[in-house]
């Protein structure tokens, strides 16, 4: 046992198709570094999924394990568990270096070996623990610790037109499974049923537009009745009965990048008081949607539907944010948070954001219109107005099925 190493380079294979061109990796790390320089950091090493995936297109599956890339003005270097052999090499841009399981904290050797000590180390303070924090402290005895957190999330959101094209497509996937979804809607039928009947559509999808992708993570929430008062509430085997309200949401993942499909539906029916607040909420889609406009910051768009739903005595009802960045995001990583619609935060929607609009109304299960009433569509910034790249249709109209 003490002959075999801490780490090692393990580039088993042949550089497998990323979803990106050497190009635009290179494009991503050169503004890297030009924040870097900017900031007075020698190396950068980030521990979150979003990050990594964006700047070297590897996306870490953790199980436990910590993950790493380390960025320099020379090089970038993915830091990877023993587990998963070469898959992150032949995944990544650049180089990469396997840590082994031998002894505690040869994760924190493989990034010395590339970082350094006694350097300007930046880091990501929204998602390194206290504990790795010490233990960056400790193995890389910084000069100084920079906190790269929003300087990465601002590059982030700005995407690029190779970007743009992936989430189109993811869009038009959700759109799939969307579709999948209102067939499948019959009373009797399992939530779980419905669920599947959507992810199954999608990953079909994706494979068929994406035959080098690594397919992964794509989901359903799928809810019925009282199960639809939650936006992230988990599918289960209820069964739908006349009059429900539905709520389908789809997910693809391509690549490190989500997008998403949310609409409001009902079996067969829907009574009066649910179509008063359905209509409600389709008309603060329609009026958000109008307002993501270049210029316009995202507390102005907030408040402006706050108002919309205030004078119609229905303000009360929200629940979350009206709607927020998408790229490199994730169920369980990733969050630009400085591109969401809230009350709080000021920043001007620019040419190249991405952001959903998703206004949301819940009514408890002792109120007429009982039920969670939620639309989404994704729009693309542009220099003269928005684009909507959703394309299933929302509203009674097209949505009151089986």
């Amino acid at each position: 046992m003490t002959a075999r190493p801490d780490f090692y380079r393990f580039h088993n294979g042949e550089k497998a198709p990323l979803q990106f061109s050497d190009a635009e990796y290179e494009a991503r790390l050169s503004k890297l570094r030009k924040i870097m320089s900017d900031m007075d950091v020698d190396a950068a090493v980030f521990s979150s999924m979003h990050n990594i995936s964006y700047y070297s297109g590897f996306t870490y599956c953790a199980f436990g394990r910590p993950y790493a890339l380390v960025v320099t003005q020379e090089t970038s270097v993915t830091i990877s568990a023993g587990i998963d052999a070469g898959q992150p090499w032949r995944r990544c841009f650049g180089d990469n270096i396997t840590y082994t399981d031998w002894q505690r904290d040869n994760y924190w050797r493989a990034i010395k070996s590339v970082a350094g000590t006694g350097k300007s180390i930046g880091f990501e303070s929204d998602h390194l623990s206290l504990l790795q924090k010490a233990k960056l402290d400790s193995f890389l005895a910084p000069s100084q610790s920079v906190d790269l957190y929003e300087a990465t999330m601002i590059q982030r959101m700005h995407k690029s037109s190779a970007e743009l094209t992936l989430i189109r497509a993811g869009a038009a996937v959700a759109d799939v499974g969307g579709f999948a979804i209102k067939d499948a809607v019959r009373v009797g039928a399992r939530e779980i049923d419905v669920a599947m009947a959507g992810r199954d559509a999608m990953e079909v999808e994706i494979a068929k537009r994406f035959p080098d992708a690594e397919y992964r993570d794509t989901w359903v929430w799928f809810q019925s009745g009282i199960n639809t008062d939650g936006a992230h509430n988990p599918v289960t085997s209820r069964k739908l009965e006349r009059g429900d309200i539905l709520s389908l949401n789809t997910f693809p993942m391509i690549s490190g990048y989500y997008t998403a499909l949310e609409r409001t539906m009902f079996v067969g029916e829907v009574d009066d008081a649910s179509l008063k607040i359905w209509e409600a909420n389709v008309g603060a889609h329609e009026l958000g949607i109008s307002l993501l406009q270049p210029g316009a910051s995202c507390a102005e768009v907030t408040g402006a539907i706050n108002e919309f739903f205030a004078e119609r005595d229905l303000l009360q009802y929200r629940t979350f944010g009206y709607g927020h960045s998408f790229g490199v995001l994730s169920h369980y990583y990733g969050r630009e948070a400085g591109l969401e619609l809230r009350e709080d935060i000021g920043t001007v929607l620019e040419a190249g954001h991405v952001i959903s609009m998703e206004p949301m109304l819940t009514i408890a299960s002792d109120q007429p219109g009982a039920g969670g009433y939620r639309e989404h569509d994704i729009l693309i910034i542009h220099e003269d107005g928005n684009e909507n790249i959703t394309k299933y249709p929302y509203g009674p109209d097209f949505n009151v099925v089986g």
